[in-house]
């Protein structure tokens, strides 16, 4: 059997292989992501809840539901999934990530399935999910299209995929490149390329073409005054987030 096609880029993979070890830590390497996380996960939760009719309310709401976060990292989603009660595979093609992921999530008591692996490949294999988590990935991937076509195969019909990114503009290069790489240094130089960013409409259409219903989009809107991340219905200009449905 041909092996599947991998639009992983072995270049971007380096980056972030060389930060592993700096996953948990708050104010290393991966604080953006740290700050915007509880943003992430007000997101996350609300749209899964919906599409699946659970109460966030109750103990382990998502009890029953299979979701992949693929990008994983160091388990920064993973784990609060987890906890509210999702059977979680966390698949990262950065090896060196998961080995940081898996003592983190022991320590924390948590049983979550980390693999170094690719969507292509575990489409291939037929792995089916009722969430995929696609966050902060599909910039970093040689072939967009093709990325989220296996990310689609990956969800059971009725599934849910969110998906974020960051759009491309004059903005976001200001702020994610030059803000958060040069100025603030909270990423090393060269973390993001501004030419593989990609705009809302962009991502929509991608979506579209790869066989998923886009259902809504927002923005992930950064307050230099409160240092604090918040959620816009309208201002998508640097961060993003996307909701889709496997029909």
């Amino acid at each position: 059997m041909q092996a599947p096609q991998s639009t992983v880029d072995p270049s971007e993979i380096a980056k972030f292989e060389a930060m592993a070890a700096e996953w948990w830590d708050p104010n290393g390497k991966f604080k953006p992501l740290h700050m915007l996380n509880p943003c992430r996960l007000d997101y996350i939760t609300q749209q899964i809840a919906g599409e699946f009719d659970r109460d966030l309310t109750k103990p382990k709401p998502f009890s029953g539901l299979r979701l992949l976060d693929i990008g994983c990292g160091g388990g920064l989603l993973s784990e609060p999934m987890t906890r509210l009660g999702a059977t979680v595979v966390g698949a990262d093609a950065a090896g060196g990530n998961l080995p940081v992921a898996r003592i983190h999530a022991e320590q924390s008591g948590l049983d979550i399935d980390y693999r170094h692996t690719t969507a292509e490949a575990m489409a291939e294999a037929g792995e089916q999910f009722d969430v995929v988590l696609n966050m902060e990935v599909v910039e970093h991937v040689a072939d967009p299209l093709a990325y989220l076509t296996a990310t689609r195969q990956l969800l059971r019909p009725g599934g849910l995929q969110i998906c974020s990114t960051i759009n491309r503009n004059a903005k976001s290069f200001a702020m994610a490149i030059i803000g958060a790489e040069v100025i603030m240094r909270w990423l090393p130089r060269g973390t993001h390329e501004w030419s593989k960013f990609i705009t809302p409409d962009e991502l929509f259409d991608l979506l579209s073409q790869a066989g998923l219903s886009p259902v809504d989009r927002k923005g992930f809107l950064f307050n230099p005054i409160t240092w604090g991340w918040s959620i816009s219905d309208r201002d998508l200009s640097v961060n993003y987030v996307t909701a889709s449905i496997k029909h």
